[in-house]
């Protein structure tokens, strides 16, 4: 198990105050939580809420986590999905140790209790197709209609679920059914499938299965398998609960968790369901599931959010049972806030433009040393190289400047970070009319460090010299849908409709310090004055670098939303 990652004081909620008390009164000597995804997508940041309360929990009340993988559909499953969830738990910060599980290590024993059910006249071996269970299972205000099989005899049921499991029939002739009560409120309980037919190879099992349980009739089961207490899921299973209870009482199962649920995470400006991230990548709106703009744990870490910045996201959100809608900014806030304090400090030029400063020898070189982190000294210094003609961006340039803009304009001065203050003397344009050049003059006695008598300067930018520095592109990422909620506002309901066309630009022709060439991926930089950027790893390489960007320096985006407003 990892080192605490909770804040000094304990967290309080509901589910913690559950455990605690349940702790005290010795109804559990010790908390048993798990994590069981489906290995049918990649993790997103929905279910980093559920992977930092299951680790979390266990971790602060000294118990244990399984990590399990509900792999009862072998149709949809992959082993990159399998590899893609270990890798993104392991990034949040968690292990499972020797507690690496599957529902298919406990299908010998789903199938036995199964065949319980079948001996207490609790499960029947239904023969409609999926069409007529549809038909007669009910709506909400309607009851449903018996199945003219429920009542067949144990014997016959048995024997036909040994012939399933044998391989005797096709897929769709039967399903095994629970004998519940087809009137109940709760369409969950009107006699649910439990088994089905499925004659295609499993990535664990191979061949050895052509049934599988459904996710209700193994949820539980492998809870109670594993010695869970407090079996903690969204509240979309809340309806769910009164089966998960049924089966495990009807069952002779070791033991029965308890199931609590918790408000799922609902995120602005972005899709969070599986079906809705499958049809990004499928349909190629997105490169893949590590699409930086996509917000799966893949996706963000590919962006440079660090992992402790999501901890922070999900103990700053919290847990309840109300649903609620959390704005983009609150994580965007947690990322900055992390990296503010994180990120070593670099100088980057987005969109270069050259400046010659004539007084400055032309054969000329100097060595500039700032720190890394201007509050870490212990992170060290770079090197930064200084000469003749340096970049500037050049939005820090105006011909005719608005008031207020103390940036370089003709004839005013401003000073280059950590180096001289400079006097724009002369524009350059090109046929066109636009600027692409500036000559400008130094002051030697304004060398950052050095006392320069009634000089004061108000405007400070970044610069990279233009004979020392490095090409790079750049990708600016931006949120990848532009409503809070997408799709809400369309007539049809489509979400692809608000896809924003502005979620990435790429910058080919930036340049930024020499000492960036050894930044590995893992790192996050601040370029300073502009953002937090960091290489891609999976499209940069020494000889081409490729930074993203992270998070800008501040909320842009609540600034448009007020200018709209």
């Amino acid at each position: 198990m990892s080192k605490s990652k909770s804040s000094p004081s304990p967290a309080t909620d509901f589910i913690r105050n559950i455990i605690r008390e349940d702790l005290a009164s010795g109804k559990h000597q010790r908390l048993v939580t798990r994590f069981p995804p489906e290995p049918n997508g990649h993790l997103h940041i929905g279910h980093a809420k559920s992977i930092q309360l299951n680790f979390g929990t266990a971790e602060e009340f000294n118990g244990i986590c399984f990590m399990r993988f509900d792999d009862t559909n072998p149709l949809q499953e992959e082993e990159e999905y399998v590899d893609g969830i270990l890798r993104d738990v392991r990034w949040m910060g968690y292990d499972w140790d020797e507690r690496l599980t599957h529902a298919s290590d406990y299908f010998e024993q789903l199938y036995e209790f199964a065949e319980e059910l079948i001996k207490i006249s609790k499960a029947y071996v239904e023969s409609q197709n999926a069409e007529q269970i549809r038909e007669t299972r009910g709506t909400l205000t309607e009851p449903g209609k018996n199945s003219p099989f429920r009542e067949r005899s144990v014997d016959e049921n048995l024997k036909l679920f040994r012939k399933m499991r044998a391989g005797e029939f096709e897929d769709g002739a039967h399903v095994l059914r629970a004998k519940i009560d087809m009137a109940s409120p709760n369409i969950n309980m009107r006699d649910p499938v439990l088994y089905r037919i499925r004659k295609v190879s499993h990535q664990r099992t191979a061949d050895n299965w052509c049934i599988y349980p459904l996710y209700d009739f193994t949820h539980g089961l492998s809870d109670a398998l594993e010695g869970v207490t407090h079996s903690l899921c969204t509240l979309e299973f809340e309806d769910h609960r009164p089966l998960y209870d049924w089966i495990l009482a009807e069952v002779s199962a070791p033991c029965i968790p308890r199931q609590i649920e918790f408000s799922r995470l609902n995120l602005g400006y972005t899709v969070l369901s599986k079906r809705k991230l499958i049809q990004l990548v499928e349909e190629g709106h997105v490169e893949g599931w590590d699409d930086p703009r996509m917000l799966t744990l893949s996706g963000l870490r590919r962006r440079g959010f660090p992992a402790s910045a999501l901890r922070l996201f999900c103990e700053r959100i919290g847990i309840s049972k109300s649903e609620n809608n959390i704005e983009m900014s609150v994580l965007e806030d947690c990322a900055r806030e992390v990296l503010d304090k994180s990120a070593p400090r670099a100088m980057g030029v987005l969109r270069p433009l050259k400046v010659i400063i004539t007084n400055y020898p032309e054969d000329q070189t100097e060595e500039f040393e700032p720190a890394r982190h201007p509050k870490n000294p212990e992170m060290g210094t770079r090197i930064v190289p200084f000469s003749r003609e340096i970049f500037i961006d050049h939005d820090d340039f105006r011909e005719d400047p608005p008031p207020k803009f103390f940036r370089l304009s003709p004839g005013k001065e401003v000073r280059l970070r950590y180096a001289y203050v400079i006097r724009c003397a002369e524009v350059i344009y090109d046929k066109s009319g636009k600027v692409i050049e500036l000559r400008c003059t130094y002051d030697p006695a304004t060398r950052s460090g050095a006392k320069a008598e009634g000089r004061k300067v108000k405007g400070i930018i970044h610069w990279v010299s233009a004979r020392h520095s490095v090409p790079v592109e750049v990708r600016l990422y931006d949120r990848l849908f532009s409503k809070p909620i997408p799709g809400k506002d369309d007539p049809e309901g489509n979400f692809l409709n608000d896809i924003n066309p502005d979620s990435i630009e790429i910058i080919s022709d930036c340049q930024v310090e020499p000492g960036l060439t050894a930044a590995n991926t893992q790192e996050v930089y601040q370029f300073e004055r502009v953002g937090y950027f960091c290489p891609d790893s999976k499209d940069s390489r020494p000889d081409a670098l490729v930074f993203n960007r992270t998070v800008t320096l501040r909320d842009t985006w609540a600034r448009l939303e007020q200018d709209q407003t």
